[in-house]
């Protein structure tokens, strides 16, 4: 979507404002910088972990772009068309709760299994903490990515069958807010 044009069609624009949860003028908006910063059209994995490193400059954010990249890249085509960029971005910033623990869902369940292991999540801890690196104080029964992890998956793995439904990481959610925490970065652009 505007690959090669520099304005959204009015088709374009009617798809987007039933896909988001933005106005006309602020998709435009969105849609101008994208292209005056991607003039491709698309946004890579390179570009994408420049972002992050922006924004957690003291920690590695490395893998947790990667993480997300896959997550903003609906296609998995590994490029990140004004599409899926800003529909993603919609769900982060003005989602409903549900939409963000969808989003939140994918970004765990790695391989797409429609489950999360404990490997799972843990490699998204693990990717957590290097990007926020000694900024974030953490209290000692989750001071380590394993003790954070197995917090997390005592509460929500209901059934201990060593994976975490969908219907699970909703319960989970609802009783720990912080586990779609990792959407609220994008909070402050919009």
């Amino acid at each position: 979507m505007g690959k090669t044009n520099s304005k959204l069609s009015h088709e374009e624009l009617k798809e987007l404002r039933e896909l988001t949860h933005f106005e006309k003028t602020e998709l435009k908006q969105w849609h101008k910088g994208f292209v005056k910063d991607f003039p491709s059209g698309t946004l890579g994995p390179n570009e994408f972990r420049k972002i992050y490193k922006q924004f957690f400059p003291f920690g590695d954010s490395t893998e947790f772009a990667d993480y997300v990249f896959r997550v903003f890249d609906h296609n998995n085509n590994n490029q990140i068309d004004f599409k899926e960029f800003i529909c993603a971005l919609s769900v982060s910033c003005r989602g409903t709760l549900e939409e963000k623990i969808m989003w939140t869902f994918r970004l765990y369940d790695t391989d797409q299994d429609g489950y999360i292991t404990y490997e799972e999540m843990l490699r998204i801890v693990e990717a957590i903490y290097k990007m926020v690196g000694t900024m974030v104080t953490l209290p000692e029964d989750e001071d380590t990515p394993e003790k954070r992890v197995k917090k997390l998956f005592n509460l929500m793995d209901k059934d201990h069958d060593g994976k975490v439904s969908l219907d699970e990481f909703k319960e989970g959610s609802a009783q720990d807010p912080s586990i779609v925490e990792a959407l609220n970065l994008y909070s402050g652009l919009v």
